[in-house]
């Protein structure tokens, strides 16, 4: 570890997140102001006098508010890629990226480097079923991005409307999940019902609504296969005859990750 003019570091261009909680910000500079940077800030060598971030932008603001004139670093040698997927590392572990920073993350390892979303999930420390859904995320229209990017859903919710079928379906009922302030799994059941009256004969609207297991250890089951394989779990088991466990996919690519998943 050394130290270094914070104003001879510059931000990480290939940085995923984009915006920071000004007031998180103003909180960690009051803290530094008085005990320091406490934890390095990781860089690498752009020439003798200047350094590019990796890991460690709110502390470098931070200590920049703080008034600081030299930070303590920890400087490595990488090239791009590695510095965007610590990066992105970084962000994951603290949760700071939104979904959209997120799959832009990932997209950017399979664009720029040349990675297979499998490779990214190995890279970053993911399972394959969750870079492949932050990745389908970019399927949905601009204006739901935007709600994901400014935490109005989520991207469970996301998740959910990519099992409609146009995108006027998709805006539809992201305007009716914001309204309502429904959760994910209510939102789910919305499209569900929706998807079954767009299935409906003319004039016969589905009026059948989704089962659900009211047995503690099947829901423990529909809960865990769920978050498994990144969709909709339902179990049933009824008195008499066999029980039943539906796993649902949102098309024929969906499927064959979930297939992936459990071969």
């Amino acid at each position: 570890m050394k130290y270094v003019q914070a104003d001879s570091i510059i931000p990480n261009r290939l940085q995923p997140r984009k915006r920071f909680d000004q007031e998180a910000l103003l909180g960690l500079s009051d803290s530094i102001a008085e005990l320091g940077v406490l934890q390095p800030i990781l860089v690498r060598p752009l020439n003798s006098t200047s350094f590019e971030l990796i890991a460690g932008e709110r502390r470098w603001r931070a200590a920049q508010l703080a008034g600081l004139d030299e930070v303590p670093v920890v400087i490595r040698e990488i090239d791009d890629r590695e510095s965007l997927e610590q990066a992105v590392v970084e962000n994951l572990h603290r949760s700071d990226l939104n979904p959209m920073e997120e799959a832009a993350a990932y997209q950017r390892l399979v664009d720029d480097f040349g990675l297979t979303s499998d490779e990214v999930a190995v890279r970053v420390g993911k399972s394959r079923p969750a870079v492949a859904n932050a990745l389908r995320l970019f399927q949905l229209p601009t204006s739901i991005q935007r709600l994901l990017v400014d935490g109005e859903l989520s991207a469970g919710h996301a998740r959910a409307l990519l099992s409609l079928p146009d995108p006027h379906s998709r805006q539809l009922l992201a305007e009716r999940a914001i309204v309502e302030a429904l959760s994910v799994r209510a939102l789910e059941r919305v499209v569900k019902r929706y998807i079954a009256d767009l299935d409906a004969p003319r004039g016969k609207k589905s009026t059948v609504k989704p089962q659900q297991s009211t047995d503690p250890g099947l829901l423990e089951v529909e809960n865990l296969l769920g978050d498994r394989l990144s969709t909709r779990v339902s179990a049933n088991m009824p008195q008499q005859g066999p029980g039943r466990l539906v796993i649902e996919f949102a098309d024929l690519e969906d499927l064959d990750r979930i297939f992936q998943e459990l071969i």
